[in-house]
């Protein structure tokens, strides 16, 4: 059935959860960490747009007390990226760029040459899927409309690009 959800999901990059990290040792065998990640099918990495790895903070990271960027001017970027959104797809029946069909996205795609160049070998070099490709143009979009452009630069598209490949390479390939 149709059906409109934001999934989040968390994972440990191994079974004792400190495959990468710095400062703690693995403790698992290699075919253990393999298997692991292994339950993770291809297509349903292909569907997730966003993934990120989270290192662990240092102490000062945790320390710091400087203040981020405040949620107010966040939430004013937002909004004027979705209004540009809302502009981009009125009367086609959309809101927002993660609405929109494959198609769609690819026709109306605004790419400028770097970054038409960059997606073009990111298909070759990561084989991306159709499904992948599409979301890497949906996810690069939505990027650019936060940082106010009307095109994709190879910014975009490459910002797009990490959110896919920060699982890391073995996963890639299995998603496509």
């Amino acid at each position: 059935f149709p059906a409109r959800f934001t999934l989040v999901a968390a994972s440990n990059p191994c079974p004792c959860g400190f495959l990468g990290d710095p400062r703690r040792v693995c403790r698992c065998p290699p075919n253990r960490a393999e298997a692991y990640r292994r339950k993770l099918s291809g297509p349903l990495l292909d569907r997730i747009d966003l993934r990120l790895s989270v290192p662990r903070l240092s102490r000062p990271e945790l320390m710091d007390e400087r203040p981020g960027e405040p949620s107010a001017a966040v939430r004013e970027r937002v909004a004027l990226a979705r209004e540009r959104q809302r502009a981009r797809y009125e009367g086609l029946g959309f809101a927002c760029n993660g609405q929109v069909p494959g198609s769609l996205v690819r026709r109306e795609a605004r790419l400028a040459p770097g970054g038409e160049r960059l997606i073009a070998e990111a298909v070759e070099t990561l084989g991306l899927t159709g499904r992948g490709f599409d979301r890497v143009l949906r996810v690069a979009r939505t990027i650019a409309d936060l940082a106010g452009s009307g095109r994709m630069e190879a910014d975009h598209v490459a910002e797009a690009l990490s959110y896919r490949a920060a699982v890391g390479e073995e996963e890639m390939a299995r998603a496509g």
